[in-house]
């Protein structure tokens, strides 16, 4: 088949136009379109014209034309103020990747005042390209024993211009014998494949010399050419076949290397030599599918030989091609879909937001303490996850769900730091894969003092004794009260409540110390005048409120030394009032009073 092509003659140039003003420099958008190869000096635009200028601005302005990223293929003639071509633009040189649009980009520079013109100029495909193929000559041995429909894939033709002046269609040339048969591609690529259509007879003609030609869809058309010679080989007339076209089989992610998938299995009815296949993958199995699956050539096993990630892809697709060993091989084609089951291989995931690291112990029922998110990477069961708190049931606090993979942590019931000042909080998140895959995440949670507790005696009242003529100065015993809260909270000051006994202030009479609660007396007694004393001491937190309790002394004066009064001590019992010589202290019972800040 001939073919005859008529020269590109028309050329045309398209302006579009767009202007935006500011202060000071004024800045145009200007686009033209032009074939590519316009000889040099070829017209492209009037400038003066287009941008509304007098042609002599242009010199007197000193127009210059400044190319962004590339060569400078125009020029501004000054006389005329026209956009001219300066050297020829291959568009195929100029934007190297094979897309639709292509644009040179530069600045039109005017001076006194200065003045950027932007412009765009969009370098249109022509047809100047004919399909290449990649080879000139494409030798095949067909049986002659080869059935009717077979196919048979050929190298494929190139072309460096783009749109309708790409690849329309194939032509082969006058046979009795053979088609072929054009796919088109998802990206829109023309492939062919040789197809027999009559039966061969090597007796009758050994040799077939066919002319396939590539057309592309320019105005004229232009073509390629390649030859095909087709050796008919004699004897082995039997193809292997597949017992069906596409297999299907799965296999677990992360499955070790070496494994096999499956075995291929082609039947060749020839004998000997003629009917020993080898395997192996077709033009059409991607290189990722032949790294991570290996093809025994002899025996059809297919074995992982990479790391399968269900989380990557979830399956392959295999094109094996049985060939036998005949003199003149035939080969059988089919498709194999392996298809990836999902592996519990990634353990969920705990995140903890919007911690508080620390609470304290007044906060309401229902504060937030902490956001936790959940994630697991895989699939269905085994990415379904489910979050519990530790020993919750024993804690103030509830795990509540939000949304979906958020749960609030939240305080179920008072918090008392006299109970327990600090919690490790462990959540644990577990998949519902086989087996299930789990993890723990804990955070330290301090609870914070408030003053809640006021100072207490350990018992509810004290006796002391004490010999007459005492030593000023003189200890008489140590009251000391507690307090569980914390810091200035457990500070305590002792001091005694003033009281006046026979004009006396029981300041006048007795000390303690306000650090530890000791007691001293401030004067000698005298059992005659003085037996006994009956006086508040109070114990004061250094909270804010303070919190206190006070307790009461009952003070029992003897009249001389006496050996046998007992020792000094301090007893929970009441006062013996028949002990001579003897001075006792009685402490009430404790009483809790909230005093004014």
């Amino acid at each position: 088949m001939a073919f005859s092509f008529a020269p590109l003659r028309t050329r045309c140039v398209v302006a579009v136009f767009t202007f935006t003003a500011l202060w000071g420099v004024s800045l145009s958008i200007t686009r033209y379109s032009v074939p590519e190869e316009m000889e040099e000096g070829s017209f492209v635009a009037n400038l003066a014209t287009d941008l509304g200028m007098d042609v002599r601005s242009l010199v007197q302005r000193r127009a210059k034309l400044d190319v962004i990223g590339s060569k400078n293929y125009l020029d501004i003639n000054k006389e005329t103020g026209e956009l001219v071509i300066r050297e020829r633009m291959d568009r195929e040189s100029i934007c190297t990747t094979k897309s639709t649009s292509c644009f040179l980009k530069m600045d039109v520079i005017l001076e006194n005042p200065v003045r950027i013109f932007n412009i765009e100029l969009e370098i249109m495909d022509i047809n100047d390209n004919a399909p290449v193929f990649r080879r000139k000559t494409m030798p095949l041995d067909i049986s002659e024993a080869t059935p009717t429909g077979e196919r048979f894939s050929l190298t494929n033709a190139v072309d460096a211009d783009v749109g309708a002046n790409s690849i329309k269609t194939y032509y082969l040339s006058t046979s009795k014998y053979f088609i072929i048969d054009i796919q088109t591609g998802s990206d829109g690529s023309k492939y062919v494949d040789l197809v027999l259509s009559g039966e061969l007879d090597r007796e009758e003609q050994s040799v077939h010399n066919l002319i396939l030609t590539a057309v592309d869809g320019g105005v004229p058309p232009r073509s390629g050419t390649a030859s095909i010679t087709i050796n008919v080989l004699d004897i082995n007339d039997n193809a292997p076949q597949f017992s069906q076209p596409v297999y299907e089989v799965s296999v677990l992610e992360n499955t070790a290397a070496g494994t096999v998938v499956m075995t291929m299995s082609a039947l060749d009815l020839d004998e000997g030599i003629n009917a020993r296949l080898t395997y192996s993958y077709t033009l059409y199995t991607s290189e990722k599918t032949q790294e991570l699956f290996s093809l025994d050539p002899n025996t059809g096993e297919i074995k992982v030989k990479g790391v399968i990630d269900y989380e990557e892809s979830q399956s392959f697709e295999m094109y094996i091609q049985a060939q036998d060993g005949g003199a003149n091989p035939l080969s059988g084609q089919c498709k194999v879909m392996v298809f990836v089951k999902d592996l519990n291989d990634n353990y969920p995931e705990v995140t903890i937001k919007s911690l508080k690291s620390a609470l304290s112990e007044d906060v309401p029922v229902g504060t937030l303490v902490a956001v936790v998110s959940v994630s697991d990477r895989d699939s269905g069961e085994n990415g379904e996850v489910e979050l519990s708190l530790n020993q919750q049931a024993t804690l103030p606090f509830v795990l509540n769900k939000s949304s979906e993979d958020y749960f609030e942590l939240l305080v179920s019931k008072p918090l008392d730091r006299e109970l327990r000042g600090k919690y490790e909080l462990v959540f644990r998140v577990a998949d519902k894969g086989s087996p299930a895959l789990s993890e723990n995440e804990t955070i330290t949670l301090d609870i914070l003092d408030i003053n809640d507790n006021a100072p207490t005696f350990p018992q509810s009242f004290y006796t002391i004794h004490v010999m007459e003529n005492n030593v000023p100065g003189a200890l008489l015993t140590s009251l000391s009260a507690h307090d569980p809260d914390l810091n200035e909270n457990q500070y305590l000051v002792y001091f005694i409540m003033e009281k006046e006994i026979v004009n006396t202030g029981m300041s006048m009479l007795f000390s303690t110390n306000p650090e530890n609660g000791d007691l001293y007396a401030l004067k000698t007694f005298d059992y005659e005048r003085e037996r006994e004393f009956l006086f508040h001491i109070e114990a004061r937190d250094s909270g804010l409120p303070p919190l206190s309790s006070n307790c009461a002394v009952f003070h029992w004066k003897p009249l001389a030394p006496n050996p046998s009064c007992p020792p000094l001590h301090l007893t929970p019992r009441p006062p013996q009032v028949d002990t001579p010589h003897c001075l006792r202290m009685t402490v009430l019972k404790n009483t809790v009073n909230l005093l004014p800040q």
